[in-house]
């Protein structure tokens, strides 16, 4: 009887992340096909992405590789694929979709990211569910900037840092030599921030 219950219990689980996954997909092409708006498709998008991460977490045994799970279930989501297991945030999120002048606000939010995550980095906040909002934050506001160019090495290190963290789970901690180049990459970011707005 127990194991009835925790095998329809597991395959319950696995089809919710199958039609996260297939909702994510859909929302992804709306999006691109302007079916709907930034502003819809940002909070639609996070909460996949939230109901993505606690699905992975409940199937953690059963669902060790995702790209196998859409393999053996035919599964062929390819802007859900990059947007949960290799990026991890919102396109809105990842790319600059501001448009005109760039507000003081904006440069103050930016520089308050950059204080907090580096700080959190010196109080050895390492773990991958302090750190990813963090970034995530960061590259949502720098997008705000809309004189920084979308080629700024800083954002490029962010988005591959996101797209790291996201292939970790939660509760991983980054070791000495990866906080130390997030230290490094962060810390040139800023720098690399403040010089292209003068």
């Amino acid at each position: 009887m127990n194991s009835n219950k925790h095998e329809r219990e597991k395959y319950e689980n696995m089809a919710d992340l199958y039609s996260i996954i297939v909702a994510t997909d859909y929302l992804e092409k709306a999006y691109v096909r302007d079916l709907i708006s930034a502003q819809e498709y940002t909070p639609a998008c996070n909460k996949l992405i939230g109901q993505y991460k606690a699905a992975l977490n409940l199937l953690r045994d059963s669902v060790p590789d995702v790209h196998r799970f859409m393999r053996d279930y035919s599964l062929s989501c390819s802007a859900a694929e990059r947007r949960l297991i290799e990026i991890g945030v919102p396109a809105t999120v990842e790319h600059t979709i501001e448009t005109g002048a760039v507000s003081q606000k904006h440069i103050a939010e930016v520089t308050q990211f950059f204080i907090t995550l580096m700080d959190a980095l010196k109080l050895n906040m390492i773990d991958v569910d302090q750190i990813h909002p963090q970034l995530s934050d960061l590259l949502q506001s720098l997008n705000k900037v809309n004189t920084l160019p979308n080629d700024m090495e800083g954002k490029k290190k962010i988005k591959e840092w996101l797209v790291t963290l996201n292939q970790m789970k939660a509760f991983d901690a980054l070791d000495a030599e990866q906080v130390r180049q997030l230290e490094f990459d962060i810390s040139r970011a800023n720098d690399e921030f403040y010089r292209l707005l003068k």
